[in-house]
């Protein structure tokens, strides 16, 4: 299992923790959404953390959502 503690949008300092609670409490559905919502910014810098994830190793933004939405996170 993922670690809530690791660091996905380093840019933006934003952990698995973080970016689950922000997909379950807004009913994030898409990646377009997670990124465009307001509420905490995602994937606007560098967007390493979008697909191939920072160190590309697949922790990405994408493979949360994929998570929340197989519930298993």
């Amino acid at each position: 299992m993922i670690d809530r503690d690791r660091v996905i949008c380093y840019c933006n300092d934003k952990t698995v923790g973080d970016i689950v609670e922000l997909i379950k409490t807004n009913s994030i559905e898409t990646l377009t959404e997670l990124v465009d919502q307001v509420d905490i910014p995602l994937g606007d810098k560098c967007e390493a953390c979008l697909e191939e994830g920072y160190e590309n190793d697949g922790y990405s933004l994408a493979m949360v959502l994929s998570l929340v939405k197989q519930r298993r996170l």
